[in-house]
């Protein structure tokens, strides 16, 4: 049994197929899925067939992303947004176009039954961008943050290599979990495609979104597995590029 973690995917069901074919993923293994499975290529709504079907078939944990909450907007609201248009939007728009009513209406319920963090057994969190609160999850006043923060990459980044745990200025927020895993903010920004990891924090988005691969991580042993980077997958298209 293994505990595997998956960045974010933004509508690359190829690359998803990919990772777990050369992860040798089985029906034993726990996947956690850090959200943003859609914007960006043109199998968004494939994307989220595969894994409400596969949520039928062994146990998997879906964490809620910001490209997530702004395509329910606009599937159960029908809230038009400009910004998400520039941001991956447009391509998942396009796709529903040939997506019956009642398959929306299941990837409504799926959106809707998104996880805002999942904290397991070893004090290890998962969440899609951060948190702020320094006391933790259980206190963050508002859950967008939740799929939007980039205040705790940022600060991961940022941090002294040589400031020990117990010093008084070590952020508190890296003290309450002993590992924590997010997608949200591609670790292309600093050149890079594979997860890094920052302080306690691993950042396991390696810009599928753009021009980078999809990754799947085993948790526990720091193994991963990366799909050929989307551009290649999708060269006729143009993603988030």
């Amino acid at each position: 049994m293994r505990t595997l973690v998956i960045g974010d995917i933004h509508g690359g069901l190829r690359a998803l197929h990919q990772i777990m074919e050369r992860a040798n993923v089985t029906k034993n293994d726990t996947l956690i899925f850090l959200g943003d499975y859609v914007d960006g290529w043109s199998q968004s709504p494939q994307v989220l067939d595969f894994i409400i079907d596969l949520k039928t078939k062994q146990n998997c944990v879906c964490i809620r992303g910001n490209h997530d909450d702004l395509l329910l907007e606009w599937l159960d609201e029908s809230k038009d947004n400009l910004l998400w248009y520039k941001h991956g939007g447009e391509a998942t728009v396009l796709a529903y176009e040939s997506v019956k009513a009642e398959t929306k209406q299941k990837h409504i319920e799926f959106l809707k039954s998104l996880e805002n963090f999942y904290l397991d057994e070893q004090l290890r969190l998962f969440v899609h961008a951060g948190f702020t609160n320094m006391n933790g999850v259980d206190f963050e006043y508002f859950p967008g943050l939740f799929y939007w923060d980039r205040t705790l990459w940022e600060t991961a980044l940022a941090l002294d290599k040589t400031m020990k745990t117990d010093d008084i200025f070590y952020p508190k927020r890296f003290t309450l979990y002993n590992e924590i895993y997010i997608g949200h903010t591609p670790v292309t920004r600093i050149g890079e495609t594979t997860p890094i990891q920052k302080a306690n924090v691993w950042n396991v988005d390696t810009g599928a979104a753009f021009k980078g691969p999809l990754t799947i991580m085993d948790v526990d042993t720091k193994e991963f597995w990366q799909s050929e980077p989307l551009t290649r997958l999708y060269f006729d298209e143009k993603g988030r590029n």
